[in-house]
């Protein structure tokens, strides 16, 4: 099982997914979105999944604190601001083979548990 959990060190999103799989005796790869920003392949297939609107956490402080509340930003400015700050993602984001997840999702963990 090749799990991938997409986040950052010291979120408490991120340490549940972490807490999840380790509780489980899975194995996962951390990617430390402050440290290695996401492939742009990567990032289409969350979006293709879930849209980038379901990928934005636009309750989050760093969406606020950018102002995107009231800003009209194309989807390829929206790409860039992503790649500079992950936080504006609602984290973590899990995959394992074909499946994914977006945020705290115990139930997609679950299902990429049971296998296809």
């Amino acid at each position: 099982m090749n799990i991938q959990i997409f986040g950052v060190k010291g979120s408490q999103a991120t340490r549940a997914a972490e807490r999840f799989f380790k509780e489980r005796g899975v194995k996962f790869h951390l990617v430390d979105l402050k440290q290695k920003p996401m492939a742009p392949g990567e990032i289409k297939r969350f979006i293709d999944r879930f849209g980038l609107d379901g990928l934005l956490d636009k309750e989050g402080k760093a969406y606020v604190d950018a102002g995107l509340k009231y800003l009209k930003v194309t989807d390829s400015e929206m790409l860039g601001l992503i790649e500079r700050e992950a936080k504006l993602l609602r984290l973590p984001l899990v995959r394992s083979s074909k499946l994914l997840s977006v945020g705290q999702d115990e139930q997609a963990w679950k299902a990429m548990l049971a296998g296809p």
